[in-house]
């Protein structure tokens, strides 16, 4: 053995691993071996990173200490290796569903959506005097549509807010890293002129969305939170996600802020800001898709694209006190989205409310493909919800209560309430080999961003990449090829696992993050940070999504002590984004009541909400 070995973990073939509740399977907490880096140390880290050869030792030795080592690298894993998480199409039964017809356009889709709606917005976010009551795409397209408000009137509005959160200091929400006034405008006068006419193009028509910066958005550079890499590959087109929401008559606000190159889950970005949470601004917005999920929580816009690669739509939605949600790999097009990991990335949407979700979710799905070579598109009747019956939710002791006290106790409640209201069940399981799965996803989406990224990266100057993303392109460029194929190994035993499972219930619910936001302090603001411990704890539950390509939602069901949001999670069937929306919307429902209006929170609408 070497000086820095350590014996190699040896697995079972997955076929023998019990994953029944009484499984004697080790469950292992993330062991992060890592203080809280930032200012003058993190530049110090990155100088001995970049040195050559004690570089190298030192990113062994940081592996070794957080066993990427010995559960991915060095393993002995009888699994072939599986590199793309996607899924054939089964005829899976859900209920209370409408099936789509193949050859529908956008806005037809987008109207088909809006017919699930229940006739009424219940008491889900009507809330009592302490709650909160955000306005809805179908509130936006009834006050458009009766005339008590114009799409201009609302850009206006939305865009004094973003000015007035632009400002110096602690009141620098940081929500956009680009928002053009004109463009925005001029969208919003076709939009009015739409309605003048009586032919808005959909629901969405005259609707704001934010777009993260990850995604291409005529008239804008795609940065992906850097200062370069607008300029080395140029935006020439729309992605195919916000060509069609261009083509329901949504008005593109602007795009949304987030973590430098996708690469951590705080949302600190030393180049255009850093994202602040409405709920509390000296917290964390989460990330990478930070500014989305702000703007969504602060009401600037009733829905927002984000990308998730490794729960960048979910875990910030859970930390801001909205829905995130994230359909099965393959459901939405990545055309125009930036490469920077092919097989576990793909857009999701931010939403204010699960109707919301829905309807962006019609818009977007991608239906390019020939209807022999895609499944089908059931949506939700949303309205029959409440009847429905004998839905089984998979939770994992261990894992879930592998999280904050509040957390664990909100989430438990939430669970509570879906027994007593619906008389679903909770079915005790056991998921094998959660940080082994972390770790192999931390390896694929590492590998994959540098090498989507090295054409550029080869020919860039170092200085004109923040601190803690140059520490991540440090310890993503060292792993192995042996690493790489462990993880696509680990991914085909993970699959085996969900399969299985998913053959007992209909959803795996856990909480969407281990903590709640965490202080956004001073000394991170133009270096970044490094803060492991906090980063793992708020990946715990969000791996399976994407290195699985499952779909994935979250809700909110409460708040800390410090009154922060907290998010519950499910975690779908392929293909089964119906009965996930169906289960994510009753959750909503029963936990609407504690509901809770952020300090930072614009009404555009221009009603009275206190």
């Amino acid at each position: 053995m070497g000086l820095f070995s350590s014996p190699a973990k040896v697995y079972k073939p997955a076929a023998d691993v019990d994953l029944g509740p009484g499984s004697d399977e080790l469950y292992i907490s993330p062991n992060v071996k890592a203080p809280r880096v930032a200012g003058l140390l993190v530049k110090i880290f990155v100088w001995i990173l970049e040195m050559p050869i004690v570089g190298q030792i030192v990113l062994y030795i940081l592996k070794k200490d957080n066993l990427i080592n010995k559960l991915v690298s060095d393993a002995d894993i009888p699994e072939p290796p599986l590199f793309t998480a996607s899924h054939s199409w089964e005829d899976t039964p859900e209920q209370s569903v409408r099936l789509t017809k193949p050859d529908l356009s956008a806005a037809e889709r987008v109207q088909e959506a809006v017919g699930c709606l229940p006739a009424r917005l219940e008491a889900a976010l009507a809330a009592d005097a302490r709650g909160i009551r955000r306005w809805t795409v179908r509130d936006f397209s009834d006050a458009y549509r009766s005339g008590e408000v114009t799409p201009v009137q609302v850009a206006a509005r939305f865009l004094a807010a973003v000015r007035e959160s632009s400002g110096p200091g602690v009141s620098n929400m940081a929500f956009f890293i680009s928002c053009d006034p004109d463009d925005v405008m001029r969208q919003a006068e076709e939009s009015t002129l739409r309605y003048q006419r009586g032919a808005p193009l959909s629901a969405l028509d005259g609707v704001l969305v934010g777009v993260k910066d990850e995604i291409d958005c005529l008239p804008y550079p795609t940065t992906g939170g850097t200062r370069w890499l607008g300029a080395a590959r140029r935006c020439e087109a729309d992605a195919a996600c916000v060509a069609q929401l261009r083509a329901c008559g949504a008005v593109l606000a602007g795009k949304a802020n987030m973590h430098e190159l996708g690469a951590g889950t705080s949302g600190i970005n030393p180049h255009h800001g850093s994202t602040r949470n409405p709920y509390n601004a000296s917290t964390i917005a989460g990330g990478s898709s930070s500014g989305s999920a702000a703007i969504v929580c602060a009401g600037l816009c009733p829905v927002a694209l984000g990308v998730d690669g490794g729960g960048s739509v979910r875990m910030p939605a859970a930390l801001c006190g909205v829905v995130g949600f994230k359909p099965t790999a393959g459901r939405l097009s990545n055309a125009g989205v930036l490469p920077l990991n092919w097989t576990v990335g793909m857009p999701g949407i931010l939403a204010g409310t699960v109707e919301d979700a829905l309807i962006a979710y019609s818009a977007i799905v991608d239906q390019s493909q020939p209807s022999y070579l895609r499944p089908e598109l059931n949506l939700p009747q949303l309205g029959s919800t409440l009847s429905i019956g004998n839905i089984k939710l998979a939770r994992y002791g261990k894992w879930f209560n592998d999280s904050a006290e509040d957390i664990r106790s909100c989430c438990d409640k939430a669970l509570q309430a879906l027994r007593a209201n619906y008389g679903w069940q909770t079915v005790d399981v056991t998921i094998p080999e959660v940080e082994e799965m972390r770790l192999a996803h931390y390896v694929t989406i590492g590998s994959e961003c540098t090498t989507s990224l090295a054409k550029y990266l080869d020919k860039l100057k170092r200085s004109e990449i923040g601190w803690d993303a140059r520490v991540a392109l440090s310890v993503y460029g060292s792993f192995s090829s042996r690493a790489y194929l462990n993880a696509q190994r680990l991914r085909n035993r993970q699959m085996y696992f969900h399969k299985q499972i998913f053959k007992a219930a209909d959803v795996i619910v856990s909480p969407m993050t281990g903590v709640t936001a965490y202080p956004l302090q001073d000394d991170a603001l133009s270096t970044g940070e490094l803060d492991y411990i906090n980063g793992a704890a708020l990946v715990r539950y969000s791996i399976a999504g994407n290195f699985l390509g499952l779909p994935a939602i979250t809700v909110t069901v409460g708040y800390d002590r410090g009154g922060l949001p907290i998010g519950l999670q499910f975690i779908g069937r392929p293909w089964a984004e119906a009965t996930l929306l169906h289960v994510a919307f009753a959750t909503q429902q029963a936990c609407a009541k504690g509901y809770k209006k952020p300090p930072v929170f614009y009404d555009l609408l221009g009603k009275q909400q206190d």
